[in-house]
């Protein structure tokens, strides 16, 4: 596969047009921000510690019986994925209150969500990724009805299958958030998921081993990261 023009260059991932009009290739960089860029740093190895976690994960899911665009790596920092139609609507579980939902409504962080709450954002930097609802997404053409259904059935498929994967591995999954797309006229997940977009507790400490480590300045980010790798069964080296 021919490797071609940027189509897109992301807060931590470029995006790159192929010889294939249906497929892509996504570079997984060293750059990490946060606050809607506000924080950035770029943290070494962290590249490829995310393409192969999310390789991992895509894998899982495929398995699973989800769709996703993941086809398969190329290198340690990039790897080939369908190109989709991608709907700008980012879907979020929460299982355990943390983050936003904390701020939002005052509620005790670590409390247990049940059942998890499914919240819908409108993902746009400029406005802050505001919260929307399935209303304001049909109304303004974001998504349809049909699609929403699907995206919110696929999401907490996702949360079945890896809320058990990660608690074999002594871990909470908190939250996370999805980006979907249509290929060929099918809702299929999109973007990534690793540390970066979701959060990672230990069950016991309630230690954080994800993307908060940076917000917060814990330090260790990328240590983090490669410990919840191990501990699922990635080989990083």
């Amino acid at each position: 596969m021919e490797k071609r023009d940027e189509l897109y260059a992301g807060k931590a991932k470029s995006v790159y047009r192929t010889d294939d009009p249906d497929r892509l290739i996504l570079h997984f960089r060293d750059d990490t921000s946060a606050f809607d860029g506000k924080k950035k740093e770029a943290l070494a190895r962290k590249g490829m510690v995310n393409n192969k976690f999310n390789a991992f994960i895509m894998g899982k899911l495929q398995a699973a019986g989800i769709p996703t665009h993941f086809d398969g790596l190329l290198s340690d920092t990039e790897c080939v994925v369908k190109k989709l139609d991608m709907i700008p609507v980012e879907c979020v579980v929460r299982n355990l209150a943390a983050g936003g939902l904390v701020r939002r409504l005052g509620v005790e962080e670590g409390m247990t969500l049940t059942p998890p709450t499914f919240e819908l954002f409108l993902k746009n930097d400029e406005k802050g990724d505001p919260m929307i609802n399935e209303s304001l997404a049909e109304t303004f053409g974001w998504a349809t009805p049909e699609q929403l259904a699907r995206m919110k059935e696929l999401t907490f498929k996702v949360n079945e299958v890896l809320k058990q994967l990660f608690l074999d591995g002594g871990m909470l999954l908190v939250d996370y958030k999805l980006e979907f797309g249509v290929f060929k006229g099918e809702i299929v997940l999109g973007d990534e998921f690793s540390p970066d977009g979701c959060r990672l507790w230990d069950e016991m400490t309630r230690e954080k081993l994800d993307k908060d480590r940076f917000r917060q300045g814990l330090g260790g980010v990328i240590e983090a990261y490669e410990e919840v790798g191990r501990r699922i069964g990635i080989a990083f080296d």
